[in-house]
């Protein structure tokens, strides 16, 4: 069954399994994430799907958080200060209760953060946490965070909600969790202390659950959902396949890794010349075609184009070589090695209609250079698999940590210890010397294959006007309705 096909045959399904119903244009805002049930977890100990992500961001607020176009505005904290040499940052708290009504302090909040940076933690940002010197509570509502150098995209990492400020499994909003509904979670805007009964309502209730890509995307188009959330490439062929317009479609122009990478350094994959010739040999333009997301193209970089503190990422030494002559000498490194048979090697890929795509053309590019590859899915033994995140701000180092030591099988001491320099760096000029070093070293040493850059889409009614495509795909439940004029 082609792509095309299974992706209808799926879409039929859910939509019977739902049934028709028109559109809403009043009561709460419904949204599907594509994802498990949503639950608020520690991110310190687990990672977030979207349908977690986006209740823990609605109940339990960071410092700082995204407004709709990924800038950045007051959250838990109603102001702050950052210092001339943009080593420290203050901010001041504003007057908030936890859900039991108790007051929150700077201690709390400074503990919470501390949490997140500790040896024990496990949450996805501590790579890039490391900047930080010290979280210090000054007085009952002043927190201060200093760093060991400047970086002036930090405050981009507190407004995710893997750094929400939560306290026994609760947060401070701005949403609270009202009750559980056949429909999902449903979540309201309490009214602020020093406003009075008559006062205007203040804003609509969310509803939120979390399904199956086919699922959310046949909700939508039944007119049963006003948002889905967290598409992928993977999924995006079933978005396509639905009966929604071109327009309802909306794609984030995130930045990220989308890439190969490899899952041991051992037996011929040690040899960085194979990795090499790996990469070389994908035509990642027409996989980009192929994909069908509006202006992505083929990368060649770890770090993306563009990214502030590395404008000019490094590139391997056969970018500039026709596709046809990089086969060719591909196709001898791998002759070089003196196999009998055709080398074959384990992709770990999601099961996802693009995913099914994407091995495809992996499986007809490495034909062309002799090397024979089976899928196999996330989890299982493997030689490759694929990496689909989305970058946190915009910092070099969160790309180049991927690929330090004690982050990925292949890696090489002289680029840890450049990023250890870079983040000790006294001046942003020092710093930048510093990762662009860790970025040539790694790009010859070929830890990663990238292909493209992340893909992230959404299906969005006509009702939420304040819905805006921002870098880094986050859409917090505040920010869909404009206010109007």
């Amino acid at each position: 069954m082609r792509t095309t096909d299974f992706c209808r045959l799926a879409l039929a399904l859910a939509t019977l399994s739902l049934g028709a119903c028109g559109g809403e244009e009043s009561g709460p805002i419904r949204v599907s994430a594509i994802g498990g049930p949503p639950a608020l977890v520690n991110p310190n100990l687990q990672p977030l799907d979207p349908p977690s992500a986006y209740l823990t961001e609605a109940l339990a607020q960071g410092l700082v958080r995204f407004e709709a176009t990924g800038e950045i505005e007051p959250a838990l904290a109603q102001s702050w200060i950052v210092s001339t040499d943009g080593l420290r940052y203050t901010f001041r708290i504003r007057r908030a209760t936890w859900a039991d009504g108790s007051p929150v302090t700077a201690q709390q909040v400074a503990a919470r953060l501390r949490a997140a940076l500790s040896r024990a933690s496990r949450n996805p940002f501590k790579p890039v946490l490391g900047v930080v010197e010290s979280v210090t509570p000054m007085t009952e509502s002043v927190v201060e965070i200093a760093l060991h150098g400047p970086r002036p995209n930090f405050l981009q990492l507190l407004a995710h909600p893997e750094l929400a400020i939560l306290q026994n499994n609760g947060g401070t909003g701005p949403y609270r969790l009202a009750r559980t509904e056949p429909a999902g979670l449903r979540l309201s805007l309490p009214r602020a202390e020093d406003e009075s009964e008559d006062s205007a309502e203040p804003g609509p209730d969310v509803l939120l659950r979390g399904e199956r890509t086919a699922a959310a995307v046949a909700r939508f188009a039944a007119g049963r959902t006003d948002l889905v959330l967290g598409g992928t490439a993977g999924d995006l062929a079933i978005a396509r396949a639905a009966d929604v317009a071109e327009s309802r479609l909306v794609f984030d122009p995130v930045g990220g890794l989308f890439g190969l990478a490899f899952a041991a350094n051992q037996g011929p994959l040690a040899d960085a010349g194979l990795r090499r010739a790996l990469a070389m040999a994908i035509d990642r333009d027409a996989l980009a075609a192929a994909i069908g997301a509006p202006r992505l193209s083929g990368r060649l970089s770890l770090v993306a184009p563009g990214v502030q503190e590395l404008p000019n990422p490094a590139l391997p030494d056969w970018a500039a070589m026709p596709l046809a002559e990089r086969r060719d000498s591909a196709a001898r490194l791998v002759a070089g090695l003196g196999s009998a048979a055709p080398l074959h090697l384990r992709v770990a890929l999601p099961d996802a209609p693009g995913d099914t795509l994407l091995f495809a053309y992996l499986r007809r590019d490495w034909r062309t250079i002799g090397i024979e590859a089976e899928r196999v899915p996330m989890g299982a033994p493997a030689d490759l698999l694929l990496i689909d995140q989305v970058a946190p701000s915009n910092v070099a180092s969160w790309y180049l940590r991927h690929f330090t030591c004690d982050a990925s099988a292949i890696c090489d001491a002289e680029a840890d210890k450049a990023l250890l320099a870079a983040r000790l760096a006294p001046s942003t000029a020092d710093r930048q010397a510093q990762l662009a070093a860790a970025d040539r070293i790694l790009t010859g040493l070929v830890p990663f294959i990238a292909l493209t850059a992340p893909v992230r889409w959404s299906l969005v009614s006509q009702r939420l006007t304040g819905f805006r495509p921002n870098p880094f795909a986050r859409h917090p439940a505040v920010t869909l309705l404009a206010e109007e004029p």
